[in-house]
């Protein structure tokens, strides 16, 4: 019914995931550098002579200066403490960035896909008011819709089923209500071919989050107990492993909060979508069972004349 090309959105979606996920690695820390000289040397004695008195002073304001100039001064050294540090923490760890990983990729790749779909419904729902309305009959203007369009594929079930209302058990059913009945089961496809996907996004939604709690957890567990088995709690020893353990919660959000977001905005979108399809839906419908109508009361009138006559 519809047709997609997955490919773009998949590569599309791996590229924005890889991408992210290098932005979460620690940006460089910063330092302070190392003075050159971390006081001023002493004088070689308190009394000097007087004539030296101006040579000392001269030479100790450039060194008062070069201390303060040193402390201003950064410099950037690697932290340790980062996404490479978290991979290496074991197997619980790795595995925990690797569900994460797939489920930001998935959920980029849901929402990629999704926009392709609606934007072609929309583009469609244009083409179908300038093109099938203005056509002379169904089947002349399902033929003037693009392949693979919902609108075409209602339009097409709409025309088989006053086409081949037959057999036994289906002509004790009307035709108004077996055309309704179809028409109905097309619409319902495609909303439903619409909704694919969309419990995923919520499913990432709702425990991308746990999912990254249950990593920081983890490695504040194992900071701890490496800090109780060494016996050193130093703030360095301390600070990092924690550190390193909430990355797990952040990039748990970072996966959760667009699947929250993409998943409001394509339901939304997709009520817009449906708006349009069902209001196609019933225009056909209608159109079909008048059509049906004047024939069988043309096929009456002429079974009269020939009576008649």
């Amino acid at each position: 019914m519809f047709k997609n090309t997955r490919l773009s959105a998949l590569l599309a979606a791996v590229l924005f995931s890889v991408t992210a996920a290098s932005a979460l690695v620690s940006a460089p820390a910063f330092a302070d550098a190392p003075a050159a000289a971390s006081a001023p040397a002493a004088p070689a004695a308190d009394a000097a002579a007087p004539a030296a008195a101006p040579a000392t002073d001269a030479a100790a304001a450039p060194a008062a200066g070069a201390p303060a100039a040193a402390e201003g001064k950064k410099e950037e050294v690697e932290n340790p403490f980062g996404i490479q540090a978290v991979w290496e923490g074991g197997v619980v760890s790795r595995g925990t960035l690797i569900i994460l990983a797939l489920m930001s990729m998935g959920s980029w790749y849901i929402l990629i896909t999704k926009l392709i779909d609606q934007s072609k419904i929309f583009r469609q729902s244009k083409e179908t008011n300038q093109k099938f309305w203005k056509a002379p009959s169904i089947a002349a203007g399902s033929a003037q819709l693009t392949e693979g369009s919902p609108f075409r594929f209602i339009a097409e079930t709409g025309t088989k089923a006053t086409q081949h209302h037959d057999g036994a058990l289906l002509e004790q059913i009307d035709l108004s209500t077996w055309t309704t009945m179809q028409i109905q089961r097309a619409v319902d496809k495609v909303q439903s071919r619409l909704q694919d996907g969309l419990s995923f996004l919520a499913t990432v939604g709702s425990t991308a989050p746990f999912i990254g709690l249950f990593g920081t957890v983890w490695g504040i567990y194992n900071a701890l107990t490496n800090i109780g088995m060494t016996g050193n709690a130093s703030i360095d020893k301390v600070a990092g492993p924690v550190g390193e353990a909430l990355i797990m919660t952040a990039f748990g959000l970072f996966v959760a909060v667009p699947a929250v977001l993409g998943y409001n905005w394509l339901v939304r979108r997709n009520k817009t979508a449906m708006e349009d399809v069902r209001s196609f839906s019933a225009d056909v419908h209608s159109v079909l069972i008048s059509g049906a109508m004047h024939t069988s009361e043309a096929a009456r009138a002429a079974a009269g004349a020939k009576k008649v006559g």
